[in-house]
């Protein structure tokens, strides 16, 4: 049994302070009848609760997880190609959860996937400016005029990007590796922007959003995340 303050601020209706007030003002109907009582106990998982008129359930818990995307999967609910999606990856979750942003079907690496929607928010919006790290392979050595146009802002899609950051990892005569962070997320931004300065990207891999890594897990694996990188997150 619970106390029905306390079940209504666990469904994200108020505080229990402010639960008590909604309760003292005849809003609260538990079984069809209006309660009042501010002590009165409630069975969570056999009573109705109705709170204005809607009926109110306890929230999904939230769940955090990592994932290595590999290539070939597409960070969608579903695929109107019937193209495998990263979901599939996550069947033994049996909460519901959703990509935060995307990545390529041809791209690798990083992806977070959550049913917390404030966090998705916060970490897909650029005024926030989360930091994105990729290490592409590029056709071609980049000259330093190159780079500097790919840091100082590329028009794409009829937009300016945002300020970037681009190094040499390693190169050879015909390509180079190079680590780029940028804090937008566009439809294949970082290709187009490859494409713009003439070295186009033949494999591209997120490493970390934030100061969250990819670190060593496997390729198609994925974990929960751990408390301090959840809370890492939420303090961005």
């Amino acid at each position: 049994m619970m106390r029905l303050q306390k079940f209504m601020a666990q469904c994200g209706i108020a505080s229990r302070r402010k639960s008590e007030e909604i309760i003292a003002n005849k809003r609260v109907k538990v079984n069809g009848t209006i309660v009042t009582e501010l002590g009165y106990k409630i069975d969570p998982l056999h009573d109705v609760v109705i709170v204005d008129g809607k009926r109110i359930k306890h929230r999904e818990k939230n769940i955090y997880i990592i994932m290595n995307k590999p290539k070939g999967y597409v960070t969608t609910v579903s695929d109107e190609y019937s193209r495998k999606t990263v979901l599939d990856l996550v069947k033994d979750v049996k909460e519901r959860v959703y990509p935060i942003g995307r990545l390529d079907y041809d791209t690798s690496g990083l992806l977070l996937l959550t049913n917390d929607g404030e966090l998705a928010y916060k970490l897909i919006h650029p005024k926030f400016e989360v930091v994105k790290t990729y290490i592409a392979t590029v056709k071609g050595k980049p000259t330093e005029e190159e780079l500097e146009k790919f840091r100082n802002g590329l028009e794409i899609d009829r937009y300016i990007t945002s300020d970037a950051e681009i190094e040499i990892l390693s190169n050879t005569n015909d390509k180079s590796v190079v680590k780029i962070q940028i804090h937008e997320g566009k439809n294949r931004q970082i290709r187009k922007m490859c494409d713009k300065i003439g070295h186009p990207v033949t494999s591209l891999k997120r490493i970390a959003i934030g100061e969250l890594e990819l670190g060593t897990l496997k390729k198609g694996c994925w974990r929960f995340l751990r408390e301090n990188e959840i809370e890492y997150l939420k303090r961005i």
